[in-house]
This record gives C-alpha cells, sequence and structure tokens, in this order.
C-alpha cells in the first residue's frame, strides 16, 4: 500500500492537535531544501549556522510546496498549512520516527568512527541480486541525512539502509530512536571525534547506543576490532554477532582462503562461496563480511549476498585508484582518524608498485590527544618500509617535535601546495602516491597539481 502523508499524520507525528486537522489535505514528500521542492510536498524550515529556512518558506511555497513545519513567524505562507513547533530539526526526526512506524521491511543502522559508507555500499550490493535496497545517499548520516533516508523511502522498498554519524554525546540515541532498527551493525571504534567524545571509551559508549536503540527482537554484528568493541557490544547485547579476520570474530563470519592482487583489491571464500571486491584494502574485507553477516539475517542466498560484492565501486575519495601518466594515486581524502589512517598505509604497502610515497594531512577533531595521535602516526608511517613520507599540517608540528625533520625519507611542509613542490622534485613519475587527510584539509587538490605535471604523458586511465 503505498504511503501517504495526510494533514492528520503530520499533527500526530509532531504532537499538534488532532483535532484541527483538516481533510484532503495530503503530501507528496517531506523536504529541506526549498530549491528541490517537489510538488505538493511538505517543507521542514531548518535552522543552521549560516542558514535559516525560515527565510524560504515563501519560496519554497511558489516552488510547490504546500505546507511548512516552522518554529518561528514567517511571511508569505498565505492560506498554506503551518504546524508551529519549538525545533524544525527534532520534527524532522519526528517525522521520519513517524514513517518508520509505517514501514513493513526491516530497517538496518550502521555506524562507527570509520568504514560506515564502505559498509553500507558493500551491504547494499551484497542485498540488491534479491532484495530492492533503499539506502543512505553518500554519506549523509548526521541529524538531517538520516531522517530523509527514511522519510523518501520508496513504496517498493524491501529493506532500509540508514548510515547513522556522530561528532557530538547523544546524536548516535536519537538516530537510533527515529530509526529503530531491526539490524545494528558497528563497524569499529577509534580515535575519532574526540573533541567532543573525550576519549576512545567514550567513542565506544556513543556508537553503542545503536545497539541499545534496536527495535524489540533486534540483532546486531560488530566488527572484531578493537577488543573493547567486541566486549562492550557483548553487555549489551549477549547473542550479538562478531565479523574480521581475528579469532575474536565468529568462525563462519571470517575470510577463507584470503588473497590480495597487486592493486590492493582482496577476494576471499565464504561458505563456499568467492566474493571477489573492487574496493582495494585489507579493511574492505572486514566491512564485507559486516555486509554478508547481515545479508545472511535478511534471508539472502549466499551465493548471492557474495557475488554481489563485486558490484559495490570504491566511493568518491575514499581509496581511489587512479593514473596520471604513469603516477598512480591512492585518494582517500574524505575522512581521517588514526584508525584510517593506518588502514590505508598498509593498503599502500600491498600494491604492486615501484616507489611508495605517502602524503599525510592533518587529522581533524582529535581534541586534546591530537599532538600526541599525530606523533604516534607519523612513527608508523616512518616505521613502515614507505620510500618517502610527506607530512603536511599537524604532522609537520609532530615531526619537530620528535626532532624528524631532515630525515631523508621525509619532506615537511605546512601547506599541502609547498608540499608538493619539494615532492615533486623528489619523483621520477612513476610513484605510487597516497593522499590522505581529514576533509577539511581539501587535500584532493593536489590531483590537479599531479594532472598538470604527468596528465600530458600516456596514460593508463582510471583502474576498477
Amino acid at each position: 500500500m503505498s504511503f501517504v502523508w495526510t494533514d492528520r499524520m503530520v499533527r500526530v507525528a509532531l504532537g499538534l492537535r488532532e483535532e484541527l486537522a483538516v481533510e484532503g489535505v495530503e503530501y507528496t514528500a517531506v523536504c529541506t531544501d526549498s530549491r528541490s521542492v517537489r510538488d505538493g510536498a511538505l517543507y521542514v524550515a531548518l535552522v543552521g549556522e549560516n542558514f535559516d529556512g525560515h527565510d524560504f518558506v515563501a519560496a519554497a511555497l511558489s516552488e510547490g510546496a504546500i505546507g511548512a513545519v516552522v518554529s518561528g513567524p514567517v511571511a508569505g505562507a498565505g492560506v498554506a498549512p503551518i504546524y508551529p513547533v519549538d525545533d524544525t530539526l527534532v520534527s524532522l526526526g519526528a517525522l521520519a520516527r513517524y514513517r518508520r512506524d509505517a514501514l513493513q521491511v526491516p530497517v538496518v543502522g550502521i555506524t562507527g568512527s570509520s568504514g560506515k559508507t564502505t559498509t553500507k555500499d558493500l551491504m547494499q550490493a551484497a542485498l540488491s541480486r534479491t532484495l530492492t535496497v533503499h539506502a543512505t545517499k553518500g554519506n549523509l548520516n548526521n541529524r538531517i541525512g538520516a531522517p530523509m533516508t527514511i522519510l523518501s523511502t520508496p513504496d517498493d522498498a524491501e529493506v532500509v539502509v540508514v548510515e547513522m554519524g556522530t561528532n557530538e554525546p547523544g546524536e548516535i540515541g536519537a538516530l537510533a530512536h527515529i530509526g529503530r532498527p531491526d539490524i545494528g551493525v558497528l563497524t569499529t571504534v577509534g580515535e575519532s571525534h574526540l573533541e567532543k567524545l573525550g576519549s576512545v571509551e567514550g567513542v565506544l559508549h556513543e556508537k553503542l547506543d545503536l545497539i541499545r536503540g534496536l527495535a524489540q527482537g533486534g540483532r546486531a554484528v560488530v566488527g572484531d576490532t578493537p577488543p573493547m568493541l567486541v566486549e562492550g557490544a557483548r553487555e549489551v547485547l549477549e547473542s550479538v554477532r562478531v565479523a574480521g579476520w581475528s579469532e575474536r570474530a565468529d568462525e563462519d563470519l571470517r575470510p577463507e582462503d584470503a588473497r590480495v592482487d597487486g592493486a590492493g583489491r582482496w577476494s576471499f571464500g565464504w561458505h563456499g562461496h568467492r566474493a571477489g571486491l573492487r574496493l582495494p584494502g585489507r579493511h574492505a574485507v572486514a566491512n564485507a563480511l559486516l555486509a554478508l553477516a547481515v545479508a545472511e539475517m535478511l534471508g539472502v542466498p549466499r551465493s548471492d549476498a557474495a557475488a554481489g560484492l563485486s558490484d559495490a565501486e570504491p566511493g568518491d575519495m575514499r581509496g581511489h585508484l587512479q593514473s596520471i601518466g604513469d603516477v598512480r594515486l591512492l585518494v582517500d581524502c574524505y575522512n581521517a582518524n588514526p584508525q584510517s589512517v593506518r588502514a590505508a598505509l598498509d593498503l599502500l604497502g600491498t600494491l604492486d608498485a615501484g616507489r611508495r610515497v605517502a602524503v599525510l594531512g592533518t587529522m581533524l577533531e582529535l581534541g586534546v590527544e591530537s599532538d600526541q595521535l599525530h606523533e604516534d602516526v607519523l612513527e608508523d608511517a616512518l616505521a613502515g618500509g614507505l620510500d618517502l613520507i610527506v607530512a603536511t599540517g599537524d604532522f609537520v608540528d609532530a615531526a619537530e617535535r620528535r626532532g624528524w625533520v631532515g630525515r631523508d625519507d621525509l619532506i615537511a611542509a605546512r601547506d599541502w601546495h609547498d608540499a608538493y613542490a619539494g615532492l615533486r622534485q623528489r619523483m621520477d613519475g612513476s610513484e605510487t602516491v597516497l593522499l590522505k587527510a581529514s576533509r577539511g584539509v581539501a587535500l584532493e587538490g593536489m590531483v590537479d597539481l599531479f594532472e598538470n605535471d604527468f596528465g600530458g604523458r600516456a596514460s593508463a586511465g582510471q583502474e576498477s
């Protein structure tokens, strides 16, 4: 049966007076952007640091919206239904919770310090040969993106996969309350968003709110690293499944006969079926096993799930390997914390390549632990057998504190433009170069510099 928002349903969802409902008022969708309003939509006027959706209510109504949720006075609404609330962001979540309660299909929630989007993409691939999947687009996993994923669920969806992110206490709990997942997936925990979460223990407590917020009878699967994740998850839900490489993982959720090719792409056996990944990196295998565990929980044939994994492509700036002339770039600039940087360095070390170079940019939101964590990661990078490390941003401070500036295997330049100039002088054009930094650093801009210097040479093109 098709889901249609009525005036009464909106009022019930928002806790407004149901007796004031008007018959015949129906909404085709819920939207938060006045620039992409669908005809017949309900517009929710969100307020952010640099915008106020209340300024665009009239524009949204002129573009086809026929009602609005607001937390303050607005002009130009005419006779359109207006729903007054205290906080429009909270109300967006309330609408999503109402929609979730109306769903007759399972909901999967995914969180973790890293690997959320990759796991979501692999899960969608593993499920899609059997089920019609509705999943979070890109990494829209915050208190706007996660509710909008649920609100945009089409009528033909057979499973909904919602990515859930956090950078402060309480966010995962709020998103789990909205999504009420039937299955919870926690990829890993590490030193991420420490600025507000305080410690790895704080990260773990926050992430475990996903499992605490499962629907009645809900199930969960977690990654096997670090050990504290497995221990913490089992304290919340004794029956939690564990997937990964180590003996902490359930025996049937470990890779069998794992092999890696020269581009860092792994294949492995699982219950007698062979799974081959297009995504590079050993960590991708762990994420794939989480996806396979969920597929099995949802009744997807093992053969379909294993074969489907090969349909997942590397996400933009998430370990994407491309060639510019004879230079190969491993572009991993969407997120960076100590755990993900070490995984990227490990991947670089497995590639069939000549000289290997790692360009490292600042890991953001690490709070008071930032200095020590940058030192630890740089120490590991320098000890990893790579030919050259290029330290930028906070990694330069780390190198100076530890007395590493001046080493033959290290270039230190605070700005990545200057770092490239030093790197270029030491390149012969046949290197494999990792670009790894937090998104706010915009290290991917270095790709254009490589293109300018090496793009005119014979190129093998992008690698898949």
